[in-house]
């Protein structure tokens, strides 16, 4: 599995902020924009986990 960045909320569901603060460590870390961003949702729908992998995903 190649390196990844993983992000989880303050909270228990991630926040637009947190989000949005993924993105940006996600860009500066050099992250290609086009790779696929995996994320674990709870049993209502909300955002618990986002994770990008550094290289171009195979999966």
């Amino acid at each position: 599995m190649p390196a990844a960045l993983k992000f989880t909320g303050e909270d228990k569901d991630l926040t637009l902020d947190e989000l949005a603060e993924f993105v940006k460590r996600a860009r500066k870390a050099g992250v290609p924009g086009e790779n696929p961003v995996r994320a674990e949702l709870s049993t209502s729908g909300k955002i618990k986990e986002v994770v990008v992998a550094f290289d171009e995903d195979e999966d």
